[in-house]
This record gives C-alpha cells, structure tokens and sequence, in this order.
C-alpha cells in the first residue's frame, strides 16, 4: 500500500499501519467491542491527531499502537514491524527503538534528574554506546526546549511546563521514527499548553518524526496534518490540511472566535 504525502510531492514510506484492528473485552456475560476494525496508514513525517470523545476508543487505540496491549484481531505494524503479537522481549526492543513516548502526566522519575531522565532511554536502549555522545545529545534537547539552566534539578522543583518539556526531550533523545502523545497538554494551563506545543512541532519538524498525537481537544488538532476521528470504536472522519498554522493558548483562540 502506498501513502501520500499529506503536504504534496513524493510518496512518503508507510510508518504506521493499522489493518483491520478490533479490540474487545468481557464484562461478566457480555462482550465489549472498543475498536471495531479500523484502517489507515500514517506516512513518515506526517504529524496525524487522533479525536474523540471520552469512550470513543482512542486511548485504546494508543495502547495498541504503541504494543503496551494486544488487539482481539488485526494488526499493527510500525516502520515496517508488525508488533501486536511479538513476544514481550522483541516487543520491548522495538518499542525502546522505535517510539519516542510523551505522556499527558509526564512520568519522569523523581529520583532522577532532568539531564538523567533524559537521558535514560539511551541508556537503556543503546547496547555499547558512548556515554559522551548520549550525554550530548541529552544536553542539546534539553537546551531546545529552554531548560539549559536545568540540567541538575530534580522533577520535584520544576513547575508542570517544565516537566513537560523534559519529557519532550527525552521522548526524542533516540531520534526515534514516531512520537506518540497521549494529550500532551493537558495538564497545563493555557500558556504552558501552547508552549509546549510549539516546542513538540519544532522539535517534530528538526527530527523529521512522525508524530501521532491523541487528544480530544479540537484546537490542538488543528496543527495536525490530519485528523483521524473515532467514534464509538468506529473512524467517522479522516480529514487532511492544517486549520491552524500559529500557535496560540487556547485563551487567545477563545477570544479570536
């Protein structure tokens, strides 16, 4: 199957590939269907946000894209993998690989530094690496997103914002093909929102990722290249073109409409 490119020009490689995935659990006698057998293929380099309201599948269709679940049927292939039913150590490979992670609630460890949870997936990903190279490259990202004076402070003395912009950084300290976020703003206000934003695209756009972001918040997506919406386990749209090219808070963008 071939993928357009989204923006124009030369066919784009398949990066994400979801064919026929159907998600179901048991609640006492009944069967719960989640995901209803979706389709779609996500290009490298496209940045696709995935909508939808509470209930509508989307955090478990993350859970599946990433390979922390296992689909009832289907399948789902990232970079070319197919991942949904690899045996865990094979999986963990390919997720420490492949998927550079940004959670709505950061998970940094709090034992750690912001240079050492930075740097901690090229630790424990990269078999014989330079230590000075990962520690360069840890330094770097998090120069990028404005924290070069935070190197030695600890989660514990970083505000929400902050926090976020450790975890962006660490999410690409591997230049990992595909970025999933999971409402990556959504625990902050307004002006830290948009912030970290604009930093997830600038570093998206400098890495050249593919970024899948899950949200239910429509003037996030509107940076997106494309917008995948569920609902009740079913995609009802699939829409492509930015609606929105400058970052602003969602405050801004109330009092503009």
């Amino acid at each position: 199957m071939n993928a357009r490119n989204v923006g124009g020009g030369a066919m784009n490689a398949p990066m994400v590939q979801v064919e026929g995935l159907r998600k179901s659990i048991r609640n006492g006698t009944r069967t719960v269907d989640i995901l209803k057998g979706l389709d779609f293929v996500i290009p490298q380099g496209q940045f696709a946000a995935i909508m939808g309201a509470s209930g509508s599948g989307k955090s478990t269709l993350l859970g599946l894209l990433a390979g922390l679940d296992s689909p009832s049927s289907g399948d789902v292939r990232l970079n070319g993998i197919a991942i949904s039913y690899l045996p865990e150590d094979k999986l963990a490979q390919v997720r420490g690989r492949t998927i550079g992670f940004v959670f709505q609630s950061y998970q940094l460890i709090p034992t750690l530094t912001a240079l050492e949870n930075v740097l901690l997936p090229y630790e424990l990903n990269v078999d014989g690496g330079d230590a000075k190279t990962g520690l360069t490259r840890a330094r770097d990202l998090l120069a990028s997103v404005g924290l070069g004076d935070r190197f030695g402070h600890y989660p514990v003395q970083l505000s929400g914002g902050e926090q976020q912009r450790v975890a962006l950084a660490r999410a690409f300290i591997l230049r990992p093909p595909i970025v999933l976020a999971d409402e990556p703003t959504g625990n902050l206000d307004s002006t830290n929102g948009a912030h970290v934003l604009e930093l997830l695209l600038n570093l998206n756009r400098t890495e050249g990722t593919t970024l899948v972001l899950v949200t239910h918040d429509a003037v996030l997506a509107a940076y997106a290249d494309r917008r995948i919406t569920l609902r009740d386990g079913l995609i009802v749209s699939d829409e492509t073109g930015r609606t929105a090219n400058r970052v602003e808070s969602r405050q801004d963008s109330a009092v503009m409409e």
